[in-house]
């Protein structure tokens, strides 16, 4: 479990990640809203040269040109009977030639790979502080470390 204790180190930890992703792969972010999910994809989109990245909570999905493409998901509003527009997003074409992080998406971005990193983003003690637990799933992330 890392500690993170601004903005600035979501980012550098997002970017920490970011440089260690490859093409193909998929990311689960999950945690209460203001969090942090933003800002750590702002990271990873920053070791992939990527500026300007927004939460994409009312758009559903934003695609970012860079090394790599990023697919960012937001899938707050896809949870319930929303689910199945999940699908109709059709990022199972855009996977093999992106990274994909999807905030909010546990019980529905699983199904896409096999194998993804799991992020945990938890408040911490204090306002600023925020405790962030990575999972691997599968032999791509089995010893994935940062």
């Amino acid at each position: 479990m890392a500690e993170v204790n601004s903005v600035e180190e979501m980012k550098a930890l997002g970017q920490n990640i970011g440089e260690k992703l490859r093409v193909g792969d998929l990311v689960l972010l999950s945690g209460p809203l203001g969090a942090g999910k933003t800002a750590l994809t702002q990271g990873i989109g920053r070791a992939l040269g990527i500026e300007n990245i927004t939460s994409p909570t009312f758009v559903i999905s934003r695609i970012h040109e860079g090394r790599i493409r990023l697919v960012h998901v937001d899938a707050y509003r896809l949870q319930g009977e929303m689910n199945a527009i999940f699908d109709d997003l059709d990022l199972e074409s855009y996977l093999p030639s992106s990274i994909t992080v999807v905030e909010w998406g546990e019980g529905l971005a699983d199904r896409l790979a096999d194998q993804y990193l799991e992020i945990m983003i938890e408040f911490g003690e204090s306002d600023d502080q925020r405790l962030v637990s990575i999972i691997g799933h599968g032999q791509r992330f089995a010893e994935f470390k940062l």
